[in-house]
């Protein structure tokens, strides 16, 4: 009967053991995954205060119009004389067309 009662404390002890085995094996691995964490989130972080930057040099660029003002006067400057031209075809055609109501066909 003694080896009974000595064989379940042996089996109690060993299965004390190896919960605090995994114990420690399960606090490495949360303290693993925690550094890991740690450390992604400071890489996103840093990642994420660049594109905040970039966005607000985008927004300045997207303020600053001088460029866009001077295409608007090109454009304009563009429309004048194509619009002079135009009216230069249609005089043309005017007079072609005067001279052509003259002219004989066959």
């Amino acid at each position: 009967m003694d080896w009974v009662v000595y064989a379940a404390l042996i089996l109690g002890f060993l299965a004390i053991v190896a919960g605090l085995v995994l114990l420690v094996i399960r606090l490495l691995q949360t303290w693993r995954a925690f550094k890991r964490l740690r450390r992604h989130l400071a890489r996103e972080l840093n990642h994420l205060a660049d594109l905040g930057e970039r966005t607000a040099e985008g927004a300045a660029r997207a303020l600053d119009t001088a460029e866009l003002d001077a295409t608007v006067r090109h454009l304009r400057v563009t429309l004048a004389r194509f619009a002079l031209l135009r009216e230069a075809i249609d005089e043309a055609a005017g007079t072609f067309g005067r001279v052509a109501a003259f002219y004989p066909r066959k």
